[in-house]
């Protein structure tokens, strides 16, 4: 598919980001076709990816973007991004709160030069109030959001998860604000400043758990591999392994006893009724695991799909990544390297059926395209090359 006919070809994004939570706003904006401009200091930074600029990390945060270097504490390099910012969109940046003010590019300074820009920010705990210039960091936001609470299991103490839940859900709020601030941009004719924090984004994604408190006043425990409310649905042993089944509710407890050749198992006074399975969790944990150990998980999962019951296996990435219907959704897309040759990267999960995303380049290098991106502003040979001596790109 030609970019052109990309839903978001039309907008230019420049980006300020850095680490996790702003490229990964960034490159859902990216991935849907919108011009994005990769702006870095020009002393290279590591940015905490193991591997630098070639690791699988940084190749799937930064794909679908060009790269310049601009120096924005200079004056000239402060200068060329005020020029790219009269005929941008967006600007996206996840500093502290506090550095966008003293390096001139706060939202007041970007609407003086552009008053349809849209500024989208990302902080570890908001723009403002008695912890907004603290450093933020994806476990520290874990920790404070909850979600260390009910992770892991019951009296083992707070576990991390294992992934960046709250840099990775912060990204992902603040693509989506940019995108309705964009939509009422169409309305109102002007842009404004949209912004998420890690720790507001961990406690939104809390969802139902953070519910439990702010409407009935209950802190959620830890639960392990079981659904905090609901019987029974968790994670039961296979004779080869393990496997997960939700059969919450009487309708879908009635079928899996069915299934698993234990009819009587939903009369059973303790499992009578969901409260009763609530109260005897261990007991219906035992019930189960009784019948499903005796076959293997491949046999289980077909089964008990088979008869209405939801099941899955326990994989490993590879054997997710395996897996036949995980291969039809295209959750791998790939990519030429230049260096690296062929690589996938992890696909988006959103499908568009008529202007689908696209993976259309691998990282780009540092600075790669400075000139080019220069040159389309008018800046000429000499222009950059002065620009370049002194040290603003």
């Amino acid at each position: 598919m030609n970019k052109a006919a990309l839903p978001l070809s039309r907008f230019k994004i420049l980006d300020l980001t850095r680490a996790r939570s702003g490229p990964t706003c960034v490159r859902q904006l990216a991935d849907w076709g919108a011009d994005v401009i990769k702006m870095e200091e020009p002393v290279a930074r590591a940015d905490g990816y193991t591997g630098g600029r070639e690791s699988s990390d940084f190749q799937n945060l930064h794909r679908n973007k060009r790269a310049m270097t601009l120096n924005l504490k200079a004056p000239e390099g402060l200068a060329v991004f005020m020029k790219l910012v009269e005929s941008a969109d967006v600007v996206v940046e996840n500093y502290r709160p506090d550095v966008k003010n003293r390096l001139g590019i706060d939202y007041e300074s970007l609407r003086k030069v552009n008053p349809r820009i849209v500024l989208g920010s990302i902080s570890g705990f908001g723009q403002d109030g008695p912890y907004a210039n603290r450093p933020g960091y994806d476990q520290v936001a874990q920790g404070m959001g909850g979600l260390m609470s009910v992770t892991g299991l019951p009296g083992q103490g707070p576990v991390r998860a294992g992934i960046a839940v709250a840099d990775i859900t912060g990204g992902l709020f603040c693509a989506m604000g940019i995108l309705a601030a964009l939509l009422e941009r169409e309305v109102s004719g002007e842009g404004q400043w949209v912004d998420s924090s890690l720790l507001a984004a961990q406690i939104a994604v809390m969802d139902f758990q953070a519910a439990r408190w702010t409407v009935d006043g209950e802190v959620a425990p830890q639960a392990g591999n079981d659904h905090p409310t609901n019987m029974p649905t968790g994670m039961f042993e296979t004779s080869d392994g393990f496997m997960n089944i939700a059969a919450s509710g009487d309708v879908m407890f009635a079928r899996l006893a069915k299934a698993l050749g234990a009819d009587g198992l939903q009369d059973d006074p303790r499992f009578i009724d969901a409260r009763a399975r609530r109260e005897h969790r261990p007991e219906i944990h035992d019930a189960i695991n009784a019948h499903t150990r005796t076959r293997t998980t491949a046999d289980w999962v077909a089964h008990l799909n088979e008869n209405g019951v939801p099941s899955g296996p326990v994989y490993t990435l590879d054997q997710t990544f395996a897996d036949p219907q995980v291969k039809h959704i295209g959750m791998a897309a790939t990519v030429d390297h230049p260096t690296r040759g062929p690589i996938d990267l992890v696909g988006q999960p959103v499908r568009f059926h008529r202007t689908p995303w696209q993976l259309r380049s691998a990282a780009p290098e540092m600075g790669q395209h400075t000139d080019d991106i220069l040159a389309d502003l008018g800046y000429s040979h000499g222009d950059i090359a002065a620009l370049r001596d002194r040290k603003a790109i």
